[in-house]
């Protein structure tokens, strides 16, 4: 399993004793907690921390984010999500973690605990308790209160001595203002005059930085000291709150009107996000379109944002100030109205840029904005039902693909439950939802939701909502064992309906599908094999990527079924290159089976063996011990007796065994031969 430790993109200072105890702590307990204030640098010391730590684990080091998180709905799919888990089944998901960490040996960084303490303390109660070999690195203001809980109180950097804090100050003021003279006796002093009385806390010694060039460090200290001054004798707050609130709120003033606006607004955001999403969310009143693009580089330059390449983030400190600040404008509503619409055009574009060169682009869109998209789904089942409706079945499908099925599922009930009662979005949530039990073996539910939706679909009279009710009922008929009944599914709406928009284009390619599906469980091989070149073809010709990897993967299964083995690995191949592509794991799984049987067929057991071994790795990632149509059971059954035949089973075990204990980045590498994984 790959480490996903961010990537340090700033410079590091000090905290060598901290590493030490840290280090320690880790390997002396299993819960080790970075306490201190908003401000004082535990994400980066626990970036740090773990990177030093990495090679203690087998397993690697997983990352989860909470900060994006408003409240504990998505604590368990985000730490599902950051170990590499997408459950696709009906048990309970905490059952489903627990099991897959049971036999791994990771450390687990769960930053930004403090508003989900009592929902992190219970989760880690769990899955401490089912896996032996997990140990828990946490960064919180506070700590979690856990039995065996080890805390590493996280100071602010020594402002004498050492004087971590006056270097940090000058490697950041030098970053931002390049050629400024920072030498001089008197302006040194002025520096170590600012890094006392920020008391060494590390982000408002790099907001104070980020002003020298537009004041010298000298009248920086002035000011800080006049406003520090105002609250000496205050009491409200410990001291180093109060320092930090202060300097942030010296930051604020430095600020222009519309930057100070900006800095509120963008405080709705969860996650990264880009200049584009910034204008989208942001703009209104006095806070033009036009004028985001400077107004966001001026943040920038001040140290509210960050940058990293085209994306941008605000710190969980700043962003709680502009969040106050935004309920002081009385803009909350507002606001998250603007999130909610951005978010949900977000959703309209990738829906409609399902066929296309775009798709994977759209797929890595709407994962990578599960937390706003969840959060404008939110708000908008609480005002506007309507939208929320919308919302959900645009997105929903990106969701089953990306795994996120229990939440999917919950996410479309609530919309149709919540939404009107009739109307093509209603329909397009029957048949998201349809899908999400499909995919988690509910097949008598899937039934009667296709019947469901195929009876809406006739109400609205769109050739989308008939198309894709054909394929949810044909998918089913396909997956309880009568191909038949999915081949007369698919034939009969694709002869009513025609060629429509390229939307409708998608769900017709997606009935096809089913036709290629069908016929070969019927059998019908080569009917089968002309079915699917002439579907090959037309996602080729519109770069979908989606369809075009299950019909590889229908081509190998031909191939296999009608003795072609090496015709059959090299469409393996070609589909899991294309699901790797789109980060889905499910049809890994697949392809790695269908792959491994190919191989075996060519006589090479132990590389059968391996490859049987890096797909029981992804089968576990979606909970399911295998899955797939009912006639590639005795197939996989078939050619894996052949692949023990040709080594022996002591070799078959060995080869099995090397496959599993592989990561499955480097077992899926393998398997397509070295291949580059873009």
């Amino acid at each position: 399993m790959a480490s996903n430790i961010p990537e340090e993109t700033m410079s590091f200072v000090g905290r060598e004793a901290e590493l030490d105890r840290i280090g320690h702590s880790l390997a002396t307990g299993r819960l080790t907690t970075l306490t201190g204030t908003g401000g004082v640098g535990k994400t980066r010391l626990a970036v740090r921390a773990a990177g030093r730590a990495e090679s203690a684990y087998r397993d690697g080091v997983r990352w989860a984010d909470l900060a994006p998180l408003h409240d504990d709905g998505l604590l368990l799919a985000t730490v599902s999500d950051a170990v590499g888990l997408s459950d696709h089944t009906l048990r309970m998901p905490i059952d489903v973690l627990c099991e897959w960490l049971a036999d791994k040996q990771l450390l687990l960084v769960l930053d930004s605990c403090e508003h989900l303490r009592p929902a992190c303390a219970h989760l880690l109660g769990e899955i401490l308790t089912t896996s032996p070999g997990l140990t828990v690195l946490a960064t919180s203001r506070q700590p979690l209160n856990m039995k065996g809980e080890q805390t590493v109180d996280v100071e602010p950097l020594p402002v004498d001595g050492t004087a971590d804090a006056l270097t940090l100050f000058l490697e950041r003021a030098a970053a931002a203002a390049p050629g400024t003279p920072l030498d001089e006796p008197a302006t040194m002093a002025a520096v170590a005059e600012i890094c006392r009385r920020l008391d060494g806390i590390p982000l408002a010694v790099e907001l104070a930085a980020a002003g020298i060039g537009r004041q010298s460090a000298q009248e920086i200290a002035g000011r800080l000291a006049s406003r520090l001054d105002v609250f000496a004798d205050a009491t409200l707050r410990p001291m180093r709150h109060r320092t930090l609130r202060t300097t942030i709120g010296w930051s604020h003033e430095l600020c222009t009107p519309l930057e100070r606006l900006l800095w509120a607004r963008l405080a709705v955001l969860r996650g990264d996000f880009d200049e584009s999403t910034a204008i989208t969310v942001c703009a209104g009143g006095p806070l033009t379109a036009d004028a985001i693009p400077k107004t966001l580089r001026a943040l920038v330059a001040k140290s509210v944002v960050a940058r990293d390449g085209e994306r941008h983030r605000m710190l969980d400190t700043l962003r709680e100030y502009g969040r106050m600040w935004l309920a002081e404008l009385g803009e909350e509503r507002a606001a998250a109205d603007r999130h909610a619409a951005c978010f949900l055009q977000l959703a309209r574009g990738a829906h409609a840029g399902w066929t296309g060169d775009d798709q994977i682009h759209w797929y890595h869109r709407i994962a990578d904005a599960h937390a706003d998209l969840c959060a404008a789904l939110d708000h908008l089942l609480a005002h506007d039902a309507a939208a929320a409706q919308e919302m959900a079945g645009r997105i929903g499908f990106f969701w089953c693909c990306c795994g996120h099925l229990a939440q999917n599922r919950g996410y479309a009930q609530r919309a149709l439950d919540a939404g009107p009662a009739t109307g093509p979005h209603r329909t397009r949530v029957l048949w998201v939802l349809g899908i999400c039990v499909l995919l988690q073996g509910d097949y008598p539910a899937a039934e009667r939701i296709g019947e469901e939706c195929v009876r809406a679909a006739a109400d609205d009279g769109t050739d989308e909502g008939v198309l894709a009710a054909a394929y949810l009922r044909g998918l089913t008929h396909l997956m309880t064992g009568e191909p038949e009944k999915g081949l007369r599914e698919a034939d009969r709406v694709l002869r009513t309906t025609v060629a429509g928009t390229p939307l409708e284009t998608a769900y017709r390619l997606r009935c096809h599908l089913i036709t290629v599906f069908a016929l070969t469980g019927l059998g019908r091989l080569d009917e089968a094999a002309e079915a699917a070149v002439v579907l090959r073809a037309a996602c080729e010709a519109r770069d979908e990527c989606w369809t075009l990897s299950y019909v590889d993967y229908q081509l190998a299964l031909i191939a296999l079924l009608q003795g072609h083995a090496t015709a059959a690995a090299t469409h393996a191949r070609s589909m899991l290159a294309g699901k790797h592509r789109l980060r889905d794991r499910f049809g890994i799984a697949l392809g790695l089976d269908i792959l491994a049987a190919a191989i075996a067929a060519q006589g090479e057991g132990a590389e059968a063996a391996r490859v049987y071994g890096t797909g029981q790795v992804y089968w576990r990632m979606v909970g399911h011990p295998q899955r797939g149509t009912p006639e590639l059971g005795p197939l996989r059954e078939a050619c894996e007796r052949q692949a023990r035949a040709a080594v022996g089973d002591a070799a078959y075990r060995l080869a099995f065994e090397r496959g599993r204990s592989d990561s499955a980045e480097a077992g899926l590498a393998q398997a397509l031969h070295g291949e580059l994984l873009t």
